[in-house]
Order: structure tokens, then sequence, then C-alpha cells
């Protein structure tokens, strides 16, 4: 199981940071070329761990130096955001990313020269610093913008505030970037289903779906952020609750489950923190376009769909599956897709009055 960082304490998260500036300080007293040592990041050093179901890092490495043209800005880089990092930590603070960049951002004195000059600089190195140390963002205090809601019969705590998931309204809890540090007081559901589309969400607790199907609805809007995907894991894992991720039925669906499920490529090296291989994707598929007479509801595919299409069908943890395989050949007979929103067209409560339930009964999923 993924630490929190409650569970990865302060001292050794410290002592990690601290590390990597005594090591380039024991460089400079041996008269050697500073240097970080940085797990390959490119295509060719990600791999499909098919014991584990998961998108990992190879072994692959690469050295930083400071006395080097082609290194020295970001090996400068990422020892500034190891310093604020470290200070956060040391202080029991968080900062947002946009806010990261502006605390590291400076004129190196004697120069014209900032450090960073915009905030993508900023957010490589925090990834880069993520591979050094095996830390993840929201471990290193550093968190992004919230993007997400849960329900649910759940109480948790939250620095030191007691919030019942069940007592909040139309609008849910939203969900932080950081998950890390939530307590779990309460958990009384038998799963969590995950809504790609927010206005599903919304309709699914508006009619305390939660409640009657005995489940925790957590949703987006579109592609799952880092701390979903945490706390998606942290319910897993920690609650013994199987996932189901309800999303359009469209290839851009497929990839939100594979994310949720296998990781992305993009996020390989935290890839033990954040995907969930117990995952299973409940919907919809082509089938429920035909069992729920949703055809007239069709958009036709464009190029883009198109291209993912071939993309992901070369995926290991797809083109591997007899299941999937055979899903994505029905998608691209159909080439169309149809949104989740179709189905208000039969009744604004019949996504958690009837379809939710039959799914759930049959228990129809694919792995």
């Amino acid at each position: 199981m993924a630490e929190s960082s409650s569970a990865f304490s302060k001292k050794k998260r410290l002592e990690i940071l601290e590390g990597i500036g005594r090591e380039v300080y024991s460089h400079i007293e041996k008269m050697e070329n500073p240097y970080l040592t940085i797990t390959t990041r490119g295509l060719s050093n990600i791999k499909y761990d098919k014991e584990n179901r998961m998108i990992k890092l190879g072994e692959s490495t690469s050295k930083r130096y400071f006395l080097n043209t082609g290194h020295v800005r970001k090996f400068t880089q990422t020892l500034a955001v190891a310093a604020l990092s470290k200070n956060l930590i040391e202080n029991d603070k968080h900062t947002s990313l946009r806010s990261a960049f502006y605390q590291i951002r400076r004129t190196i004195p004697g120069t014209k020269i900032d450090i960073v000059d915009d905030q993508a600089e900023t957010n490589k190195s925090i990834e880069d610093l993520e591979l050094i140390t095996d830390l993840t963002r929201e471990q290193l205090n550093i968190n992004a913008n919230k993007n997400g809601a849960v329900a649910g019969e759940v109480i948790i705590e939250d620095r030191g505030d007691v919030i019942d998931w069940s007592k909040l309204g139309s609008g849910g809890w939203a969900i932080p970037s950081n998950v890390e540090d939530i307590i779990f007081k309460k958990v009384d559901a038998k799963f969590v289903l995950y809504f790609e589309k927010s206005t599903m969400f919304e309709r699914a607790n508006e009619d305390k779906a939660w409640r009657k199907l005995h489940c925790v609805i957590i949703s987006s809007q579109g592609q799952a952020t880092r701390g979903i995907r945490r706390l998606l894991q942290r319910l897993s894992r920690e609650h013994n609750l199987p996932v189901y991720v309800l999303t359009d039925a469209d290839i851009w669906g497929v990839y939100i489950y594979s994310a949720i499920k296998f990781g992305s490529i993009t996020l390989a090296h935290v890839s033990d923190k954040l995907a969930l291989p117990e995952a299973k994707f409940l919907g919809l598929t082509v089938e429920d376009i035909e069992k729920y007479d949703l055809k007239r509801h069709l958009i036709k595919f464009k190029d883009v769909d198109i291209a993912r299409m071939k993309q992901i069908r070369n995926y290991d943890w797809f083109k591997n599956s007899k299941e999937w395989m055979a899903e994505l050949d029905k998608m691209e007979k159909l080439g169309a897709k149809v949104e989740l929103d179709a189905f208000t067209a039969k009744g604004l409560s019949f996504i958690t009055e009837k379809y939710l339930p039959d799914k759930l009964k049959e228990g129809k999923f694919l792995d």
C-alpha cells in the first residue's frame, strides 16, 4: 500500500530532501562536478508491468550536471524546488503549483537570468524532484487546483475539521489536490462509483443514489486529477471497496478508465501511488447503446477520435485482452459515440433508477 504523507513522516521527508543537499555538497568538497541522478522519463523507459497491471518507469537513469551548459538550468531549478519543499514541510505549510512558480522565480545575482521563466519549467522541476526522492508532489507539500466532488455515507477528518460527505448539499465535498492527510473516521459503503461527467454526479447526488445504492460517488470533469485518483486508491486499498468507472461510450472514456486503472504514461513514475488495477469499467458500452435504445443520440467520430482509437488499440494492456479488443471492435464499427447525458432523454433519473441498478445487478464489468 502506498503511504500517505502522515505515514511518510515529516522527519523522513526532510531527511530525503536534506540528503540531496548533502550529496551535492560532498561533490563540491571533493572538487567534483555536482550532479543529480534522475530516472529517465522517455517513452523508451516506460514499461507495462503485466504482473501488477500498471504502467511503470524502467531503471534507466541519467545524470544532470551543474557544470554543463545544457544541464545547469534544470539542475538549478530542481534544487530550488527542493529548497522550497523543505521549507514548506518544516513549517507545515502547503503551496499551489502557481504559487510555487512565483516563490522560485528570482533573478540570479549579477545576471539578468531568472531561475524560471514560466510555470511549465517549475512544474517539470517538481516532477523531476518526484523522480529523485520517490515522494509525490503532494508529499512535497505542493498542490494543484481542486477539480472534483464526492458524496456518500463517509465521515473524514481533514486537518482537524470533521466532515460528513452525506451532508454537503448538492455540490458534495470538493476533493482537494492533496488527500494524503485525510483520516477516515467512518466509511459506510459497499463500493465506489466514479463518474466521468460532473453533470451525472450532480444527478446522482440529487437523487441520493449513494444512499440507495449504498456507495460512494465521485466525479471529475474529464480526466481524473491526481487527488481523485489517489482518493480512489485509498478507498479501495484501505477500505476494500470495489471501484467502478462510468464514462461516455467513446474512446476518450476508455482513455480515462485506462489512466485510472493502469496509470498514465506521463505519470508513470507515481503509478504505484495513483494507479488502481482493481478498478472495473461499468460503462457505457456499445451493448448498452443497443439495450437502452440510444442510437438516435449517436455522435459521429471525428478524425481525432479515430486517431486515439488506433493508439489505444496498441496499448499492451488492451491488445492482450479479448474482451477489450471485442469492445473496441464494436466501437470502431459503430463509428460514433454516445454521451452519458443521452440518458436524460429517458427521464432525469433514468440513469440512477434504471441503468445503474441494472448494470450493478448484472455484474457485467470490463476489466
